[in-house]
């Protein structure tokens, strides 16, 4: 029985001690970055974790996917990792924590951005199925005119043109698509068809990919056709071959939303964790535009209509 005690009071104390360790590291959660300008539209994302002692990073380098952090070490007061992405250029990231605030620094090859950190914020109850009230119907493509879009990358120009009714790239390196209206909650209709072995997507407030890809056939997971880009798999693959046209639509009401692929539900009412890569900012409460990529293979869009939710405050449970 004695034995008994003093183990037990010793795993009391590591876990006491374990818990207080993680209360006082103020660097644990996820975490927004934001460059300073002149870099304002480079978007980080972050997650720190502390498993039994050992420290651990997931960090989104602007584009891609979320990759593990090499050599996590806390020293004076400092967070540092360097990323582990593929080619030479391994980003180092070193960050000061001052209450929810983050500053510092992510340091490439041929460049050394200033940074900020928020927290994500902290969405309240909100459901994409629930019965919303529509408002007046915006058609940012009619088959007609792109009067309704601007482009991403400004000083570069758009090669997108209207071919038999409907707005399509010019491969390779084209500008990404930027609505010029924003919107909060709302709903979006797209159809679409993609050139074989093509991606692309469509990204809600210009914050969340929903992944447009040839992917006929293969098993869902998180990079596939209406993936929630690396962040969730769709629950079905409902995607059609390439060269036919696709209809999807999705809801998005806070952080929630539903997708239909060609008729079949494929994300059900689900939480978007977190932003994605190539997110245009992080301003993740506030109105953002539609964002269709068009700097991957051809891809052609005939109808995009988005449909606002009347009182998307209430509806967003902020």
């Amino acid at each position: 029985m004695r034995f008994y005690i003093i183990g037990l009071a010793a795993l009391i104390a590591a876990t006491t001690f374990a818990s207080a360790r993680a209360q006082t590291n103020p660097f644990l959660g996820t975490w927004n970055l934001t460059g300073a300008p002149p870099n304002e539209g480079n978007i980080y994302w972050l997650e720190v974790k502390d498993e039994g002692g050992k420290l651990s990073a997931m960090f989104l380098n602007r584009g891609g996917s979320p990759v593990p952090g090499n050599d996590v070490k806390i020293a004076n007061d400092e967070l540092t990792f360097v990323a582990a992405v593929s080619g030479e250029s391994k980003p180092a990231v070193a960050l000061r924590a001052s209450g929810d605030k983050l500053t510092g620094t992510v340091k490439a090859a041929k460049e050394t951005v200033n940074v900020t950190g928020e927290r994500p914020p902290k969405w309240g109850a909100c459901d994409a199925n629930a019965k919303h009230t529509f408002g007046k119907p915006v058609a940012l493509f009619d088959g007609k005119s792109m009067a309704g879009w601007d482009v991403q990358h400004k000083g570069q120009p758009s090669k997108w043109t209207i071919e038999d009714g409907a707005m399509t790239n010019t491969p390779p390196h084209d500008n990404n698509l930027v609505s010029k209206e924003k919107f909060r909650d709302f709903r979006i209709e797209a159809e679409y068809k993609l050139s074989p072995k093509g991606n692309s997507g469509i990204y809600l407030r210009g914050r969340y990919e929903l992944q447009v890809l040839d992917d006929a056939g293969a098993p869902p997971e998180s990079h596939g056709h209406m993936s929630i880009y690396s962040r969730r798999a769709p629950d079905v693959n409902a995607s059609k071959p390439a060269g036919e046209w696709q209809t999807m639509q999705a809801t998005i009401v806070g952080n929630c939303v539903t997708v239909v692929l060609n008729g079949k539900t494929v994300h059900n009412n689900v939480r978007i964790p977190a932003i994605t890569g190539g997110a245009l900012d992080a301003k993740e409460t506030e109105p953002g535009p539609i964002m269709i990529q068009g700097d991957h293979e051809k891809v052609w869009f005939r109808k995009v209509i988005v449909s606002p939710i009347a009182s998307a405050q209430k509806s967003s449970g902020l």
